[in-house]
């Protein structure tokens, strides 16, 4: 049975969380994402949970609490944000070199300094290589959704890796939205019962976790964890065609809008993405053959999906909500101008920084990109990096 609520995206994790009754949540509070936690943890007080909830005294320890309880076989959540993930810097790595499928909703936030509160990429997007399967949410809806399609991904005997569940802060974690919710047994049943294969708990059949790894085996088991997330890639699409079957809500590792004759286009990650669909259907309107790309998944990284995507187009602006600090474009914009490398046929790529501390995105900033990308098409040069709606 579906069930229909007005929910912030705090509020569509923690009903997520609710749903999915994880045997373990350690929680330290940080804005924006201290809502979810709340959240959960009246769900724990009123008995709609059976979950052990541990109130630790830092993100460092709410990772390492989250860490021994997988380790010990249990279903183990936490959450965090931008200085609350940089200062679980260290067992963020950990937790994915144990192969711990945890799974954690990361609202992201500008990483300080100075300081701030407001959205932009800079936390997850510091982690990118830290082992971690990265999915991002357009909206409430998506946040929901993807939480508990990830408990399946990171349980997966084939997967064992843990996974970041992100959302834009105060956009769409404070942002009311409709949902549409699934009922308590339908997801229960999605995700079944956490079956470790190896457990410290477990004295018939001990195991040692987190040993010395010198040169002997360090690189194996690295080459190990990047098989896993190179074999995440199917998996994510397998666990997306059960939960469409299921929900009617179809999702893939990336989402083309009006890209089937597109000539210019944006690809775009969160909350941006559904601005850029309102300027497409505009432009559209007009006769510009404009599109979006809106990129789900990170990591793994979609390489062979974006290459397909982009193949026809003639320019495409990568808007990237982090600065990397490279002189050479974001995060995202490198991934996929690496992508297309290998092709002969690719579009002219420009890289665009864009909404840094929480900057307000609008359509008018939309459109400018569009108009740029329109200028390239007729032949104008136009700079490859560009910091758009910053004040010069």
């Amino acid at each position: 049975m579906k069930i229909r609520h007005s929910l912030t995206g705090n509020e569509a994790m923690a009903e997520a969380m609710r749903q999915i009754n994880p045997d373990v949540v350690a929680a330290y509070p940080i804005t924006p994402q201290t809502e979810i936690v709340q959240l959960f943890s009246n769900s724990v007080a009123d008995g709609k949970v059976n979950t052990e909830f541990v109130t630790v005294e830092s993100e460092h320890s709410a990772m390492s609490a989250t860490i021994g309880a997988s380790a010990a076989g249990a279903r183990a959540m936490t959450a965090t944000s931008a200085n609350g993930l940089a200062y679980m810097w260290e067992v963020v790595y950990i937790a994915a070199s144990m192969r711990l499928p945890i799974v954690m909703p990361v609202v992201n936030r500008a990483l300080s300094g100075p300081i701030n509160i407001h959205c932009d990429h800079s936390d997850t997007m510091g982690a990118r290589d830290s082992g971690w399967i990265q999915i991002y949410s357009e909206n409430s809806q998506e946040a929901y959704d993807n939480l508990i399609q990830a408990i399946r991904i990171a349980e997966h005997k084939d997967i064992q890796l843990p996974v970041m569940v992100c959302m834009d802060g105060f956009i769409i974690s404070h942002g009311m939205e409709i949902i549409e919710a699934e009922d308590d047994e339908t997801v229960r049943k999605f995700i079944g019962v956490r079956k470790p294969q190896y457990s410290l708990l477990n004295k018939d059949e001990p195991v040692t976790m987190g040993p010395l790894d010198l040169q002997d085996f360090y690189f194996e088991h690295k080459k190990q964890q990047a098989e896993a997330m190179k074999n995440s890639a199917q998996v994510i699409l397998d666990v997306a065609k059960e939960w469409k079957e299921m929900t009617g809500r179809s999702y893939d590792m990336l989402d083309e809008y009006c890209m089937e004759d597109a000539e210019i286009a944006i690809v775009a990650i969160g909350s941006a993405a559904g601005t850029a669909k309102v300027a497409v259907d505009a432009l559209r309107a007009k006769g510009v053959k404009a599109g979006l790309v809106k990129v789900r998944v990170f990591r793994p990284f979609p390489k062979e999906e974006i290459a397909k995507a982009l193949a026809k187009t003639k320019a495409v602006a990568i808007m990237d909500r982090a600065e990397s600090f490279a002189d050479f474009g974001g995060p995202l914009f490198r991934d996929i101008r690496a992508s297309l490398y290998e092709y002969d046929l690719r579009p002219k790529t420009v890289s665009y920084v864009y909404g840094l501390g929480g900057r307000d995105v609008t359509l008018d900033t939309i459109n400018q990109v569009y108009a740029d990308l329109e200028r390239l098409v007729k032949g104008e040069q136009i700079p490859m990096l560009n910091h758009l709606g910053v004040r010069e």
